[in-house]
């Protein structure tokens, strides 16, 4: 290889300062901050101080913000009892402090995920300025082949010029490519939880049977010469779990495919799959078993699946009110789950509904939901913790508001293989169709370990 003085200034250059800058970019690397949402000022003399939750990414620091929120909401709900004031503000000051507490319990959550992220050197949220170069750089001095150092020449070259003839493609434009994302951001998808809840049973075969006792054993007492007659003996019935397929045909041309920058091929089946997972959590809530799993609350006294279980149906419990929860309701609930299931048992509802019993109190003035400062655990409503499921009704007269009890022992997943994928490039040429597939079925295995609130007065 010929000695290019150009080159090796610029290499003993870059080789001396790396270690330097690399320090100091990491070392000047922003905190991991959070924006909160910054509570409306309202009449102090309706509600009193006012919470602005605008955190630094320190985790003590969103801690003692949220305990500074949920006390300010115990303080608005107090001093409005009974008050004169406007119910719309008063409700929509409750409303910014309930967004504000559920915002800095996902960012603690998420808090400890991020800076493990956070890579020395570069990262997602600090790329490096020019990787393409800084990469065929290091290549070039690891290997120093000749074809390398002219595309080292080369990409310096058609670096960045001066800001009078970017402007301007003939004179030099082409050079200064505008510099672009290259990930994909996806709008959220609220997906529920149930399948981590609920026992996954996977199978090799079409379909899944499970039996179930009755456990109806007579037996008696009887004197030392008495006769023994026969007694009853326990009953057997089958019941099974059929699975439903869910597919998606999506097809990408070949030229894309080959010139993206993105993996087009990867992304495409990453999004297949996560819409696959909020179709299926959906189903497992509210599916009719048509082609499709038969969700859990069709089981609820009621629903077109109630008789299904020979054990009888989901036991449906009133809340107490006509459009609301109440304390009293909720405490029902809890007692009406027996003690064997008390353990594993957590409140499932959406976060509508979680605004709104947040508002109630016990018989002492306590508030029966609290909030979690630990990263991880979840709230807590009358000791139990609360899972939030998207998919759940919202709060309405008549509607099945919230679940309690222990999912893991009352809802059956069953899985058949899995996600499947076949790269099809044949049947629409000149486009590579992927089709997608994933058998999943499931039902209730157990009505027993759980309760339904049902949003009406006893």
């Amino acid at each position: 290889m010929r000695y290019h003085p150009k080159i090796a200034l610029a290499a003993m250059a870059t080789l001396l300062a790396f270690p330097i800058r690399s320090i100091a970019a990491a070392a000047t690397k922003p905190a991991l901050t959070l924006q909160a949402p910054v509570i409306p000022e309202m009449p102090r003399a309706l509600i009193g101080a006012t919470i602005r939750a605008d955190v630094s990414g320190d985790t003590k620091a969103m801690i003692a913000a949220l305990q500074t929120a949920h006390n300010e909401f115990k303080a608005t709900v107090e001093a409005n009892v009974g008050a004169k004031a406007d119910g719309a503000e008063v409700t929509a000051k409750l409303d910014a402090i309930n967004a504000t507490m559920s915002a800095l319990e996902a960012s603690i959550n998420e808090h400890s995920t991020k800076l493990a992220a956070s890579q020395f050197g570069g990262d997602a949220a600090h790329p490096l300025a020019d990787a393409e170069y800084t990469n065929l750089f290091s290549s070039y001095m690891r290997e120093g082949s000749r074809e390398q150092e002219e595309s080292l020449k080369a990409a310096h070259r058609t670096g960045p010029r001066a800001a009078m003839t970017e402007g301007t493609n003939a004179d030099g434009g082409y050079t200064t490519p505008i510099e672009w994302d290259r990930t994909i951001t996806g709008r959220l998808k609220l997906i529920n939880p149930i399948r981590a809840e609920a026992t996954v049973q996977s199978i090799s075969t079409a379909g899944f049977t499970k039996l179930f006792t009755d456990r109806q054993l007579g037996s008696g007492w009887v004197g030392e010469t008495a006769a023994r007659p026969a007694t009853s003996t326990p009953q057997f019935t089958a019941l099974g779990f059929g699975t439903g397929e869910l597919y998606a045909n999506a097809a990408a041309s070949q030229t894309l495919l080959d010139d993206s920058e993105i993996n087009i091929e990867q992304w495409l089946v990453g999004e297949i799959e996560t819409e696959f997972a909020r179709q299926e959590g959906i189903a497992f809530l509210s599916g009719d078993g048509t082609n499709k799993p038969f969700g859990l609350l069709g089981y609820v006294t009621g629903g077109a699946a109630a008789a299904r279980h020979p054990w009888g149906a989901i036991e449906a419990v009133n809340s107490g009110a006509a459009a609301a929860f109440t304390t009293d309701g909720l405490v029902d609930t809890v007692y009406k789950l027996p003690a064997t299931y008390e353990p594993n048992a957590k409140f499932y509802m959406n976060r509508s509904s979680l605004g709104a019993v947040r508002k109630l109190k016990d018989g002492n003035g306590n508030f029966i939901w609290q909030p979690t400062f630990v990263a991880g655990q979840p709230s807590t409503l009358l000791g139990r913790p609360v899972v939030d499921v998207p998919d759940m009704p919202n709060l309405a007269a008549g509607a099945l508001a919230a679940l309690f009890g222990d999912m893991r022992e009352t809802y059956l997943v069953i899985e058949r293989i899995g996600v499947r994928v076949l790269r099809d490039p044949y049947t629409n040429k000149p486009f590579i169709c992927f089709y997608v597939t994933k058998r999943v079925g499931g039902g209730v295995k157990n009505p027993d370990s759980m309760k339904a609130i049902k949003i009406g007065a006893a």
